[in-house]
């Protein structure tokens, strides 16, 4: 009965506070920014979804807007293009759209090793999970700032706490992520804006897939977590305005542990969870 009150108190506040607010996720067509879109708009909040895959947007956006009566705007966009990010803030400023909250939740890895993996995949993702989200972060902040009001989630992963043997890129990305993040969380204290680092660790979701990670032991024999329930962990972080989160008290107990274990360790653990599982 006290779990049910207080759940009815909590979506009443969110849809109090989401009353004509605006949220823009991206990477929404699938895994976690499926999931995302789906806790805004139970809680009626009006919606953005960018993805590069057009028809899951447009089928997403039909069944949000039936189930939840919001409205909901959807841009096909590959932000991994290096004007995209421009793009979508130019569309949605000639829109009269004011972005309330912004998920950056676009970003992909590749499994291998450095030297073998084409130039191509490793500048991709430098391109999306870096360039991309700190150009959106600049250029949805300052009508914020002006506002006094709104929060950013920046999706990084539990891969930001360690380097990243065969998937080196990727794991230094969201190292930059991380990094980013609280740095400037800690400049716009008292500014009325929050900013959240949310650090899933391994998730069921499409990542994986293209990634090439589906026979890692990762994935294979450590229990990923299931995408619902991450979006969830990290959706409350960002509505209470935590600096950082980290999905699940194992992934908080690793995450924690790397700081005073020797480097080499770290690094060949991690190595050794990324291999595939022969």
């Amino acid at each position: 009965m006290g779990e049910t009150y207080l759940e009815a108190l909590r979506l009443l506040r969110c849809q109090s506070m989401a009353s004509n607010q605006t949220a823009l996720i991206t990477g929404a067509s699938a895994g976690l920014g499926y999931e995302f879109a789906h806790l805004f708009a139970r809680d009626k909040y009006n919606l953005v979804l960018v993805a590069r895959s057009g028809p899951k947007l447009a089928d997403l956006a039909e069944q949000l807007r039936q189930q939840h009566g919001i409205t909901v705007k959807t841009i096909p966009l590959d932000l991994g293009l290096p004007h995209a990010s421009q793009t979508l803030f130019e569309e949605t400023q000639r829109a009269g759209i004011h972005v309330d909250i912004l998920v950056n939740n676009a970003g992909y890895g590749a499994s291998g090793a450095f030297a073998e993996i084409p130039l191509e995949e490793s500048y991709g993702q430098i391109q999306l999970n870096i360039m991309a989200l700190t150009l959106l972060t600049k250029l949805y902040l300052q009508p914020m700032l002006e506002r006094r009001s709104g929060k950013i989630m920046n999706v990084a992963s539990t891969a930001a706490f360690q380097p990243g043997p065969l998937m080196a890129v990727y794991y230094a990305t969201k190292a930059y992520v991380l990094s980013f993040t609280e740095a400037i969380a800690d400049e716009l204290r008292d500014s009325g804006v929050s900013v959240t680092c949310f650090c899933p660790g391994a998730t069921l979701t499409e990542f994986q897939k293209r990634a090439q990670t589906e026979n890692s032991r990762l994935f294979k024999q450590l229990a990923p977590m299931n995408a619902k329930t991450v979006a969830e962990q990290g959706y409350k972080a960002l509505t209470d305005g935590k600096t950082l989160a980290i999905a699940g008290w194992r992934n908080w107990l690793v995450a924690e542990s790397v700081r005073f274990a020797p480097r080499k360790m770290v690094t060949a653990i991690s190595r050794w969870v990324a291999e595939p599982v022969k």
